[in-house]
């Protein structure tokens, strides 16, 4: 398991932009799964929206970004470098994440070529789908 010090050393991300509290299993290269515990106190939803907060899409797939950045930056070859988004392709959000969620994120690399690759993402709360993505990557 990795905690954010260990997730700082393989990503760039810093708080408020860090996503991810920690790493519950990793394959370099091929999957990592993560989580990401939604509280109430997040920058986010002061604004998104006050009277029903909801964590924005964008963020739940940037937090599944994250969590493929930390497997695909944790071979030894892509150490020190950055994952960049480069599409999202099929997106599809399926429930709100709120306050209180825990937040599960898994992205497996189905494909690489260079420094390209193409991750498979889910991410969920109590084993409902909250959103599904395919992620594509350039490693720099």
């Amino acid at each position: 398991m990795l905690g954010i010090k260990e997730i700082q050393e393989i990503i760039p991300h810093r708080h408020p932009f860090l996503l991810v509290d920690k790493i519950e299993e990793l394959v370099p290269g091929e999957k990592a799964v993560g989580y990401k515990a939604i509280t109430y106190d997040e920058s986010f939803f002061k604004g998104h929206f006050p009277e029903e907060p909801v964590m924005p899409g964008v963020l739940q797939i940037e937090a599944l970004a994250q969590v493929g950045a930390v497997a695909i930056l944790s071979l030894e070859e892509n150490k020190g470098k950055t994952a960049y988004f480069g599409s999202i392709n099929s997106a599809k959000f399926k429930r709100k994440v709120v306050p209180g969620d825990m937040l599960k994120l898994e992205c497996e690399i189905i494909k690489r070529k260079g420094p390209i690759g193409v991750g498979r993402a889910v991410a969920s709360v109590d084993g409902q789908t909250a959103v599904i993505a395919e992620l594509t990557f350039a490693v720099n």
